[in-house]
């Protein structure tokens, strides 16, 4: 890479947490900082970020229970948490007039942080999440994180994430479930998130009302990218998040699921560039 990225531990609110931080070519560039998804991690943005670092220093959270972050107790895992986890990183280190990108699970966070109101927010983009879920959509990955879950290798965990979405450019997706695994002590691989979010009903998110309610109160230009197969963000709901976010537009990315920036790496970057212009 161009930039020398740097691995930090960092905690916040008592758990430990990591994050990976970008320079900028830009000696004066605002933080753009991202949010992974459900099960994802920092590692999954590592190309991405690389690519807005002639705008951006890029921050990339692992949140709690995920990557190299430290787990939460089984009933922490509320999106309530997880901004508040996002206000206490702003706060340490010292972001004024940064913005905010979040996919599915952190867009969920997205949406409760900036509907707080928080001065030091510039922007937001929110990929492919809403108040209201596609049913379909979250039983089907409620269903595949109880599926197997122990590996002989690394290739074999690909194997099965590629069995179950063949649509990413595989040296992409390779890079992601290599960056998701740890070793076991039987030799074997694992994923690294927490344990107790295979469980469905672990991750809370808010109810609907009250994410109605945060979209109402965003204060800053925004964003929603909607992956034009997604099974999780109806494109009623993403029309009326356009019409509830006070300052908002919509991209769809073409042949695109609902993990945006793993199916199609390429539309995600292109669409999100459009708006981020450092």
């Amino acid at each position: 890479m161009t930039q020398t990225v740097a691995d930090e531990l960092i905690e916040l609110r008592g758990p430990r947490f990591h994050y990976r931080d970008w320079p900028s070519a830009r000696a004066d560039a605002p933080t753009l900082v991202l949010l992974h998804g459900y099960t994802g991690h920092a590692r999954s943005w590592d190309a991405f970020a690389e690519a807005m670092t002639d705008r951006y220093r890029v921050v990339a959270l692992d949140q709690r229970g995920h990557g190299e972050s430290g787990w939460a107790p089984a009933d922490g895992y509320g999106i309530e948490d997880m901004a508040d986890d996002l206000a206490a990183l702003v706060k340490a280190l010292g972001l004024k007039g940064f913005s905010l990108l979040g996919l599915s699970m952190g867009g969920m966070v997205t949406m409760e942080y900036a509907g707080r109101r928080p001065s030091e927010l510039a922007a937001t983009v929110i990929v492919d999440i809403g108040p209201e879920l596609m049913t379909s959509g979250t039983q089907a990955i409620q269903a595949r994180a109880k599926e197997s879950d122990v590996f002989p290798t690394k290739e074999a965990a690909f194997a099965w994430a590629r069995s179950a979405n063949p649509v990413p450019p595989e040296d992409h997706q390779r890079h992601r479930v290599y960056n998701s695994l740890m070793r076991l002590e039987t030799g074997e691989w694992t994923w690294r998130y927490d344990r107790a979010l295979r469980s469905p009903g672990t991750l809370r998110p808010r109810n609907a009302a009250t994410a109605w309610t945060s979209c109402a109160n965003i204060a800053v230009p925004t964003q929603l990218i909607r992956g034009e197969l997604t099974d999780i963000l109806a494109a009623d709901v993403a029309k009326r998040m356009i019409e509830t976010i006070p300052i908002a537009t919509l991209v769809e990315v073409a042949g695109s699921g609902h993990s945006v920036p793993l199916d199609k790496p390429d539309g995600f970057r292109a669409a999100a560039r459009d708006f981020l212009k450092g």
